[in-house]
């Protein structure tokens, strides 16, 4: 700025010399002609540039205030609660007069205030947690090839959903993210909190083939990265992990940005899916959805696969600038698969109570799944595991080591999830309880059956009056005489 004052000046200076006049030049410019001729003078001293720009200051950078006032400034605006500049401009007026020093202005307060480091009031001000979100470098762990690393996470959906009662609830999303690409591996909508059996479904079915082959993301990673919720602590995704060979790491206790790309991931999902379905909640409206709630879990469920393998994991990442699942499938490796698959069905999927095998099959859950391998265990007791999503087949075990799949012949041919088999049952039962009432409430209003109930004497009696007898003799006084007498 001072070089283009400079060059301002000598360009004045230049029409003087060409014939104009100094009033003009003052009365164009704005400059007084005495300035300009000051100009001139200094100019024809030093026929250079640096005679024209305006000398600096020898104390300019240093404070004009006794450095003991600097400190005090500085260590009032380091209080908690944070003190205003007028609060700490009086303090500081009141100690510089009391140690017989100048007190400084107001805006020399606020300049020392706003020299501060900005990490070490934030520090002051708001603790360490506040210093850590916005100063600490964040180490993010980048994963080099795909399956080298996933991450999971839970979050609560800005949408509500119809549970099997018809109740409104908002659900729960479980989802497992391949570091490498951001292809999402697996998921899990539920309702109810987050348990360590939502994290191993979700697991289960990113480590499984899917059927859908535009979902390629399968196998097992080398680490799995989550966060220290008691679901992700526990000793069944401890064992898993030690069996499969996963090298389980868990982020710093209230540090969260470890975790940024999931996260980023939900917020797709808030953004972009969830305003367009009925049930959805906006941020400020205090848990409240805008439309009323019409899907269900199962329906919701549906919808975010197709979000996720047709939308998501098929169109360029706005970092990595490819689409997830090219670039999971990129290196053509070959993912890691665990030896026996039904070994992880056997640590993954939810156990249920032990059943008996009957000559038909097996009953469970009021249902009855056959196979031809039960045919050798009639009358043992086997342990059932299934995935809620689909009770179309259930794994069978016995004594820990895996038998078969059994299947139901009602349910194999399509896919009906346990919560959506029970909810119907539940349905029927409600409807049937309800014509009950309604029959036995009908049959109650009914006269009473008299078509062999006995004639009603008294009422025969009753039409025709009563003959007149004459009144009985009166009894007779005396010794009773006997036939012998």
């Amino acid at each position: 700025m001072a070089q283009r004052t400079a060059e301002m000046k000598l360009a004045l200076l230049r029409q003087h010399d060409g014939g104009v006049p100094w009033a003009r030049i003052a009365a164009e410019s704005g400059v007084p002609v005495r300035t300009l001729t000051r100009w001139s003078t200094r100019y024809r001293a030093d026929p250079s540039s640096r005679a024209l720009e305006r000398p600096r200051r020898g104390d300019r950078g240093t404070r004009r205030i006794a450095p003991e006032l600097v400190e005090v400034v500085e260590a009032l605006a380091l209080r908690r609660p944070e003190p205003t500049a007028a609060f700490i401009h009086r303090r500081v007026g009141d100690i510089a007069h009391d140690r017989g020093l100048a007190a400084p202005s107001y805006t020399t307060v606020r300049t020392i205030m706003a020299g501060l480091d900005p990490g070490l009031r934030t520090l002051a001000q708001h603790g360490d947690a506040a210093y850590r979100d916005r100063f600490e470098l964040v180490f993010r762990r980048n994963a080099s090839r795909p399956n080298e690393q996933w991450q999971v996470d839970h979050t609560l959906l800005d949408v509500a959903v119809l549970d099997t009662s018809g109740v409104p609830v908002r659900p729960w999303l479980t989802i497992v993210l391949d570091d490498y690409s951001r292809a999402i591996a697996g998921y899990m909508v539920f309702t109810g909190a987050p348990t360590a059996e939502q994290t191993a479904l979700a697991l289960h079915q990113a480590v499984n083939r899917k059927l859908n082959p535009a979902w390629p993301i399968s196998g097992l990673p080398d680490i799995l990265y989550s966060d220290h919720g008691s679901d992700f602590t526990s000793a069944r995704l401890e064992r898993v992990c030690l069996d499969t060979h996963i090298q389980l790491i868990h982020s710093r206790v209230g540090i969260p940005q470890g975790r940024g790309k999931i996260e980023r991931f939900y917020g797709t999902v808030t953004t972009e899916l969830l305003p367009h379905l009925p049930g959805h909640i906006p941020h400020g409206t205090n848990g409240t959805s805008i439309t009323p709630a019409t899907l269900t879990l199962r329906q919701f469920d549906e919808i975010l696969e197709r979000f996720i393998v047709d939308d998501y994991n098929h169109r360029p990442h706005s970092e990595t600038r490819e689409a997830p699942a090219r670039r999971w499938g990129a290196t053509r490796f070959i993912p890691r698969s665990p030896a026996h698959p039904e070994d992880l069905d056997l640590l993954l999927l939810t156990a249920a109570a032990t059943r008996k095998v009957q000559r038909d099959g097996i009953q469970f859950a009021s249902t009855r799944y056959v196979s031809p391998v039960l045919a050798a265990y009639v009358g043992e007791q086997v342990t059932v595991r299934f995935n809620p999503r689909e009770v179309g087949e259930i794994r069978v075990y016995f004594d820990d080591t895996f038998l078969c799949r059994a299947i139901a012949p009602e349910l194999a041919s399509e896919s009906v999830s346990l919560q959506e088999l029970q909810a119907v049952r539940a349905t029927r039962r409600r409807e049937l309880k309800q014509q009950l009432r309604q029959r036995q409430s009908l049959a109650d209003a009914l006269p009473g059956d008299t078509r062999y109930a006995p004639a009603d004497t008294d009422a025969d009696t009753a039409a025709e009056p009563d003959p007149v007898l004459p009144p009985p003799p009166a009894p007779q006084k005396g010794l009773r005489l006997y036939a012998t007498d």
